[in-house]
This record gives structure tokens, sequence and C-alpha cells, in this order.
């Protein structure tokens, strides 16, 4: 996800990993040092300098675009609407399967084939797949721009998915399927969302299980992509050496003929399901790990900002935040914990992390409980507020120093139908947030009681409840 900050990015573990190949991995390697040398370069665009023009391509496609003519490099970011909410029911994966496979063959390349002709022209494209959306990430040279371009058609319109790449792709998930099995905290993550969101898309397991992968085949993949690959519900967002004109004719030549409508299902809107509960699945680590959440606020709330920098004093601002001094500065009881908020298309979460040893789990729970409830009590301080509001308004320029980073930026922006002013109007409106709005807010969000806590390990003195 393209994120409004770190502390609204999803905490979902269901799109951590992408498959990958030695060779994938040694060309990635091998490209880095040309597009990320371009791409330095380009550091002088800044949030307060950028001109984002906003386009409609004679297919109909919705696009913004930041010409920026320094560098012959330019980078893209889309998204169509589906993600892992729209896997079929016994087929969950389907769509993190599709991710990893658009790469493997294309036309008349095959895998090696394919990925060697990225590196040829030093071309960079990656997919992932969120509960909400599938991405794309594509970044070129500008002199190589055509060949990048024909071959990126070719995945977006012909993937092979020919049956050896498949399986060794299906067999890298089923070993990082089998690997977070092992790990606590993609564990209390998995079991966190699966109870949260019981019955609901959302609680499905995003990179699906070894009993679904088994049943997937290529046929699976491309009625997916058929469904979900389609101009509706595409948005795009170009940054680097191309003008509006050639950027609007590039996009038609990419997408241009990709079906008009998309096929998804409906994906009902849904609160936490999970309330005053405490799930404990035991592992033997000597250290338990527990994901805590309840219900957030949406996106388009009149008061979200208020929400997000309330979040940055609670969780969300590193060592700074309450959660942080009270819980690892002061006490020592953890080397990190956090909170986020999370805003889905068909909920919002307000969702959080600690691991620490198995005989501090409960006194971790207590004290992030007691900071949770003392600012719905007393809402927190002038100090921190300005604090926060600082830190907020400063660090937001870094976002914006390469094009990748201003692409994945204005994509969220773009999703989100902020408008392409958003970019001025954001600090304004972290500014215009006051103690009162923030009070009102930590009344509004926080309940320590409400927390579902999904805990992982060997945990002292907790005991499951609800």
């Amino acid at each position: 996800k393209m994120p409004e900050a770190a502390t609204v990015q999803p905490a979902d573990s269901n799109h951590t990993f992408h498959p990958s190949s030695t060779f994938k991995a040694l060309r990635n390697t091998m490209l880095r040092p040309i597009l990320f040398a371009a791409a330095l370069a380009l550091s002088t665009v800044q949030a307060h300098a950028m001109k984002i023009q906003e386009l409609t391509t004679k297919a109909g496609i919705r696009v913004w675009l930041v010409e920026e003519r320094s560098v012959p490099l330019f980078a893209m970011r889309y998204a169509f609407d589906g993600g892992n909410a729209q896997d079929p029911d016994g087929k969950e994966g389907v769509s993190h399967f599709l991710t990893g496979m658009l790469d493997e063959g294309a036309g008349d390349l095959n895998a090696s084939d394919f990925q060697k002709r990225m590196e040829e022209i030093a071309m960079r494209m990656s997919f992932d797949a969120t509960k909400d959306h599938v991405y794309g990430s594509f970044e070129t040279l500008s002199e190589n721009r055509k060949a990048a371009v024909d071959l990126m058609k070719l995945v977006l319109n012909k993937p092979r998915f020919d049956a050896d790449a498949f399986e060794r792709v299906r067999g890298q998930i089923n070993s990082s399927l089998v690997a977070k099995s092992r790990n606590p905290d993609s564990v209390a993550s998995e079991i966190w969302y699966k109870t949260a969101f019981a019955g609901h898309p959302y609680g499905r397991p995003g990179n699906g299980t070894l009993e679904t992968l088994k049943g997937l085949s290529p046929a699976d993949l491309e009625t997916y992509r058929k469904a979900i690959f389609a101009k509706e519900t595409l948005k795009v967002v170009l940054v680097g050496d191309i003008n509006a004109a050639e950027g609007s004719a590039l996009i038609d030549d990419l997408f241009g003929t990709l079906p008009d409508k998309a096929t998804l299902r409906p994906v009902p809107k849904t609160p936490v399901m999970a309330k005053a509960k405490v799930s404990i699945t035991e592992m033997p680590f000597p250290q338990s790990v527990a994901v805590f959440g309840a219900n957030g606020i949406d996106r388009k709330d009149k008061d979200f900002m208020s929400a997000f920098v309330l979040n940055h004093i609670l969780g969300g601002g590193g060592f700074s935040s309450r959660l942080m001094e009270q819980v690892r500065e002061k006490r020592g009881l953890a080397y990190g914990v956090y909170a986020s908020i999370n805003p889905y298309r068909a909920a919002s979460i307000l969702i959080g992390s600690v691991a620490t040893k198995n005989e501090q789990m409960s006194q971790s729970i207590d004290v992030i409980r007691a900071e949770i409830q003392a600012l719905a009590d007393k809402g927190p301080t002038q100090e921190e507020l300005d604090n926060a509001k600082s830190y907020l308004i400063g660090s937001f320029p870094l976002r914006f120093d390469t094009n990748s980073k201003i692409a994945n930026q204005l994509l969220y922006f773009f999703q989100e139908d902020f408008g392409i002013d958003y970019v001025e109007r954001r600090n304004k409106e972290v500014a215009a947030v006051t103690l009162d709005d923030v009070k009102r807010m930590a009344k509004r969000l926080y309940n320590a009681e409400d927390l579902f806590i999904s805990i992982v390990g060997k945990p002292e003195g907790i005991k499951p409840k609800g």
C-alpha cells in the first residue's frame, strides 16, 4: 500500500512475501546501481515544487503526472481495485500467486528469456496484492522506454503461466507459508485478522494456505487477472522524464486493450467483530508476541487527521511515542512497540504489536492498556501535540525526494480521491489539529477494554478471555 504515512500503512502480513528466483535477485542487484543513481538526481523535486497534472487518456484512463526532465528516467505506479478480498472461496492466495507470476514470462518469452530481457534494458517491475488492490510498479530509463513498454504490455495482456515456472513459484510460496507458520509475529497477526474479521474476506489469509495453493491452476490465475485487470478501476501515476502527451499515449498503449469493466464481488463494510478478547496460541519460544487492536476510523472521516496525529503520540512516533517511552524506555519490557491506524475500504482498525519475554508479556499488556486508557480519559498534553505536529509536518517532504517516492505517495492520494492539491493542503490540515480535537478523538477512538489481543508464545500470568 502507498501510505499517507508509515502509521497508516496496513500492518498486513498477507502481502509481505514476493516469490522470487535466484535470477530475479541477481537481476535486481545488477539493475539497482543504474536506476538508483538516476533516482538520486531527482531529489531536487520536492513536494512544494511539484506540478501535478491530472489527465484522462483517450481510452478513459485516469492519470496523475509529474514531469521532471532533469534525469532520463521515469517511474510508474498503478493500482486496480481487487486484492485478496476478491480471491474466490476455496482459492485463497490466487491474487498473491498471480503477482508472483507476472514476470515469469509473457508473450513469446519464457521466464528466463523475459528476465534476461529486463536486465538488458535496465527495466524494473514488481507487483503486489493487498486486501483491496493489486499494485504494479514500473521503472525504466528514457532511452529504453519503447522496449520496456512493449515488455510491460505483454505482462499485462499475455502472461504465460508456464507449468515449470508455475510449480517453482508455488514451491516458493509454500516454503514461505511454512516459515510463517513457525514465526510468532506472522501467526499472531494471522490469528488477529482471522478472529477480528471472522466470516469476512479480510479474515482470510491473503497468501493462501498450503491446501488452497495445492488446488490452484494457471487457469485460476488467468481468470482472476481477467476479472481484476480492467480500465474501470485503474489509477496510474507517472513521474519523471515524460510529458502529458507522451504519458497519455504510453498509458493507452499499455492498458488500452484491457476490458472496460472489472468483475468484482461486493465486500461488505464490517467492524472488528472481536472485542474484549484475549487469544493465546502456545509456541515454544522464550518470548511472546502480542498483536492488539480494535475499531479505527475511516480515512474519509472529517476527523481522521486528528486521529492520525493522536496515533503518532500513542504509538506511531518511534522513540517519542507514549508506548515506546512507557514499555521500553522506562521499564525495559520490550525492544519495540507500535500502534497504527489502518483504513481499508471495508473496515478501519487501530492495531499494534509488542514482543517481549514470556514472563514480561502480562506487564507489557497492562502498560499498553493503561496508556491507551490514559489518553482516552485525559488526552495528550499540549507539548506532545506540538511535538507530533512538528515532526509530521517537517518529515512530509522526505516522502518526495525521488521519483519512486513521489509516485508511491501520489498514487495513495489519487486512490483516496484527495485531489491534486492535497500535497499543498496536507501540512495545513496537520497544523490545524488542536488539543481539543485530539482529546475528543481519544475519547471516541480509545477504550482499553475493547482491545482484542492475539498472543503467540508461552506468556506467563495471562489467561485466554472471551
